[in-house]
């Protein structure tokens, strides 16, 4: 399998080591776009071709294009799909996923997939969610919460979401609220515990809501403390971390079995670049060598058919997955 990677920040970085770690990959083309990027490279193996510079070009007989870079994902998905290959988008910008929707037609069209919201809201957030409906006869409702950023823009995208609008699917329709309202105490696997949580500009409704037809309502939130909503309008007041630590996240699945309303919920915890490189790697893999199965652009609770063969690759690489029933982890197969 041949595959090429565009960005290498915090994210980016883990997708090309994890993707190192596979047999499937031949080669790995890099687009980086500075000395700095260039540097995160160092100890990467032969299978590797830096190519510096602002617009990448893909080779025809590319597999997979990942796009780890924040910016210009429409426009590098779009050049993908005319190269022949298929996309995994480790972005969660709402604008950017908007523009990755849009590609559904040209997508179905190639016979290709443009995997939507790599990463680890969304991304395995939708996985969770997929998997938490398969020990449903029917679902009803989709509740995700998120803790913890990944690198500085990941930081910067979630810092602007709380002043942003946020948007709610809800019985059969989009409800917009204003960010930094709809305040929970959710409480997130250990070490994170309990976090308070509140409405934001996420996509992981866009993504989620198409994958249940028939869903009443679909909603996510993430964590914030005071300071955060009340800076939220203004640019960060600190520089971001380069990495940012340990991150959590919580899925709520409601719905009926056997005639009975039931309630699952799953979660997971680790670094969120880690958890996103490997989602967004793993993702890559399965949909470059065509284990995928599935064509168009959409988020992974939609194009993945088994979650619980992917959840356990993920849980392979070290992501604690768990459902909440004690303590015991989630079972993936």
């Amino acid at each position: 399998m041949k595959a090429a990677l565009v960005g290498l920040g915090a994210v980016g970085v883990r997708v090309a080591r994890q993707m190192l770690t596979c047999t499937e990959l031949e080669s790995l083309v890099v687009f980086a776009r500075d000395e700095r990027a260039v540097r995160n490279a160092e100890g990467f193996d032969h299978r590797v071709v830096l190519r510096p510079g602002q617009h990448p070009r893909f080779a025809p007989g590319t597999d997979v294009v990942v796009v780890a870079r924040p910016e210009g994902a429409g426009e590098i998905a779009s050049a993908a799909l005319g190269a022949g290959a298929h996309v995994v988008a480790a972005v969660a910008e709402p604008h950017q996923v908007g523009q990755l929707l849009d590609l559904a037609p040209t997508a179905r069209a190639a016979g290709r997939a443009v995997v939507v919201g790599a990463t680890m809201a969304p991304g395995l957030t939708c996985l969770l969610a997929r998997q938490g409906a398969s020990r449903l006869d029917s679902v009803s409702e989709v509740h995700v919460a998120s803790f913890g950023t990944g690198g500085p823009t990941c930081a910067r995208t979630h810092h602007a979401a709380l002043s942003a609008i946020a948007v709610e699917w809800y019985e059969g329709g989009w409800r917009r609220r204003a960010g930094g309202s709809g305040r929970e105490l959710v409480w997130f696997p250990d070490p994170v515990g309990g976090a308070d949580c509140y409405r934001a500009r996420l996509v992981d409704p866009l993504l989620l809501a198409p994958a249940f037809p028939g869903v009443r309502k679909v909603s996510a939130r993430r964590s914030a403390t005071r300071r955060d909503r009340l800076t939220a309008a203004l640019p960060m007041l600190r520089r971001p971390h380069p990495e940012g630590a340990v991150g959590a996240t919580r899925v709520e699945v409601r719905g009926f079995r056997n005639g009975s309303a039931e309630v699952v919920v799953l979660g997971s915890v680790g670094r969120p670049a880690l958890v996103s490189g490997t989602v967004a790697a793993l993702a890559a893999i399965r949909v470059g060598s065509g284990r995928l199965g599935r064509c168009g652009a959409a988020g992974l609770a939609e194009l993945v058919e088994r979650p619980d063969e992917l959840l356990a690759e993920i849980a392979a690489r070290g992501i604690d997955l768990q459902l909440f029933e004690g303590s015991h982890s989630l079972p993936v197969t």
